[in-house]
């Protein structure tokens, strides 16, 4: 088989769902579709439109190989998301939304029986952000339903399962504060054999392996060839760092940048994580434990910009830093490093829209900056997604950092990485600006004033 060179991603974000068709040979998205991914808020629960996202698929893999024949298909989807699937692979209950409260009305039980942080490294979250906690409401609030269940399946191999028939799991979805996998030993956490889970736990599979082809149905719905690979595929977080993993050389951090903004250190320096303010131990697609921290950074920006086109002018910056126009965390509680604080400005009073933008870019920058410090980090910050073209967030990671920060130019950092599961070894990473800490101290000086804003108000 001749090498593959145009490999179809699928990439379910929590905001937006993507199938991007990348160029392996260099490193690039050459088309992509897009719909808008919201949950469906109707009984039993709040829960993914699937088959909305089917459609949206299949209709997108069928376009792209018109334009484009596909050698291979990869995927990467969030986290905090699960399937229970019967004997026939469809579901049994609805892929619950990670927002929905249910599993909080069961905290005290799922507490009783979680494992500890040390054994896991995953903290303790609301909603359903603990995998663990939604697949234990739902075996107590629909015992009938979950007794049907022949396989859980993390939400990746939920799509690989639908192009394939083949049920599998992989470790970077596992990993990701679910309490159902230790990374140190690379298996299943006691939970999931406390609660007799493993018999539902479908093969754990490495990202890069062929599950398959397409199934024969697939391959006449959309044009493919029926012999196209599926890869296992992989959290999307991970798939932003595996790049940087086959070809970088420690240390480094990535910032991955969605709806969640998710920092990951490789190399960095020893640090004891605090549980308590939303660090986690990742699991990278080589299967490796990987200190990480994050905030719900994307939702933030959408929730304070409104949606506004970003406008700003160098007059706007110089009048922020100048007047140390600061907002203090958190826009979205309950998550991130300071969960239990509330959003405040200071020196706010009579602010342009252009000036507001720029006060927002640096406090998620500043937020970034503390969940770096928080695991470690050392040497260059890579950062992927959306916020790599924010010039205001960049700059004031590198202050904030007082390192070099790389903005990816690859519009969904995410897509490339999950294409790399069906390419040989990487030399060269994709290209990117790499910025240096500002020179102007007003920058440096504008970081310290938010760091002393904070301890003020402790």
């Amino acid at each position: 088989m001749s090498a593959m060179r145009h490999i179809a991603v699928i990439d379910i974000g929590k905001t937006n769902a993507k199938v991007a068709l990348v160029d392996l040979t260099t490193l690039s998205e050459v088309a992509l579709r897009r719909m808008a991914n919201a949950p469906v808020r109707q009984a039993p629960y709040p829960h993914h439109d699937v088959e909305a996202l089917w459609t949206f698929i299949l209709d997108s893999l069928a376009g792209l190989n018109r334009e484009q024949c596909i050698d291979a298909i990869s995927i990467t989807t969030h986290g905090a998301t699960g399937a229970l699937v019967d004997a026939s692979g469809d579901l049994v209950l609805p892929v619950l939304d990670y927002e929905f409260d249910g599993p909080d009305r069961l905290v005290a039980d799922y507490d009783a029986i979680r494992p500890p942080f040390a054994e896991t490294g995953t903290p303790r979250l609301p909603l359903g952000l603990n995998l663990g906690a939604q697949f234990f409401w739902q075996q107590r609030s629909f015992p009938a339903e979950f007794a049907m269940a022949t396989a859980m399946l993390m939400y990746p191999q939920y799509w690989a399962l639908r192009l394939t028939g083949v049920a599998a799991n992989e470790v970077t979805s596992l990993g990701c504060h679910t309490d159902l996998w230790n990374p140190w030993t690379a298996d299943f956490s006691s939970l999931v054999d406390r609660l007799e889970w493993r018999r539902l736990m479908a093969p754990v599979r490495p990202a890069r392996d062929q599950l398959g082809p397409i199934l024969p149905a697939i391959a006449a719905r959309t044009g493919l060839d029926p012999l196209t690979p599926v890869f296992c595929g992989l959290h999307d977080s991970n798939a932003s760092l595996l790049p940087h993993l086959l070809s970088d050389t420690p240390p480094f951090s990535v910032v991955s940048t969605g709806t969640w903004v998710v920092s990951m250190a490789v190399g960095g320096n020893q640090i004891v994580l605090d549980a308590a303010r939303d660090t986690l131990v990742n699991v990278n697609a080589r299967g490796n434990p990987v200190p990480s921290a994050r905030f719900m950074g994307g939702r933030e920006f959408s929730v304070l910009t409104g949606g506004q086109p970003e406008t700003w002018t160098e007059d706007d910056v110089g009048a922020v830093l100048a007047r140390k126009t600061l907002l203090l965390p958190s826009t979205q509680q309950g998550s991130g490093p300071f969960p239990h604080r509330a959003a405040t400005w200071l020196n706010a009073d009579d602010i342009n829209s252009g000036q507001r933008f720029a006060a927002i870019s640096f406090y998620l920058a500043l937020m970034t900056a503390t969940c770096l410090d928080l695991i470690g980090a050392d040497g260059p910050t890579i950062v992927e997604g959306p916020f790599a073209r924010n010039r205001l967030f960049v700059g004031m990671l590198a202050a904030a950092t007082v390192r070099a920060v790389v903005a990816s130019e690859a519009a969904t950092g995410t897509s490339i990485g999950a294409a790399l599961l069906a390419s040989g070894p990487v030399t060269a990473q994709g290209k990117g600006e790499r910025m240096q800490p500002p020179t102007d101290r007003a920058w440096a000086e504008y970081a310290g004033a938010w760091r002393a804003a904070l301890e003020t108000q402790d």
